[in-house]
């Protein structure tokens, strides 16, 4: 008799596990199909949200060239063209393509013997199409502005 007991439980036990994995068929998928989309769009703002943080760092690069190069101009209208060519340089090395571009060069000369500083400010709006998802439509404005020193000795 006790060898007929052994075996019933043990046939009740195989049709607990069967009953148990017949009941969670596709429940992975379904974990699946609604995580992960979620985990890629969380990705993908991620890397947008570096894309523009670049392009940020860009527009700063393009700001520290326009003031270095102003600054090393003789006159204020020599000052603005340098600043605003050495901007475009900056940017078009970079890769950072601009919807609009706006460079804008103050320069404070002061008198041979004195100290002076240029001032460059620029103002990019890059297509988020460029810096996220293709196609993605809007654009990020941004604006970076530096301070170079003139030289007090310069002829």
């Amino acid at each position: 008799m006790t060898g007929g007991r052994h075996r019933t439980d043990r046939a009740d036990r195989t049709d607990r596990t069967d009953r148990t994995d017949r009941t969670d068929r596709g429940g992975i998928a379904i974990e699946a199909a609604i995580l992960v989309p979620v985990l890629l769009f969380f990705l993908l703002v991620v890397l947008a949200a570096g894309r523009v943080e670049t392009a940020g760092g860009v527009v700063d690069a393009a700001a520290r060239d326009a003031a270095r190069s102003a600054s090393l101009a003789r006159t204020p209208a020599a000052a603005q063209q340098a600043g605003i060519q050495a901007a475009a340089v900056t940017l078009a090395q970079q890769g950072v393509s601009c919807q609009s571009i706006s460079v804008s060069v103050v320069p404070a000369f002061a008198q041979p013997g004195t100290t002076g500083t240029v001032t460059a400010t620029v103002t990019c709006d890059v297509p988020l199409s460029d810096l996220s998802v293709p196609g993605m439509p809007g654009h990020d404005s941004l604006r970076s502005a530096f301070t170079s020193v003139v030289d007090r000795y310069r002829a």
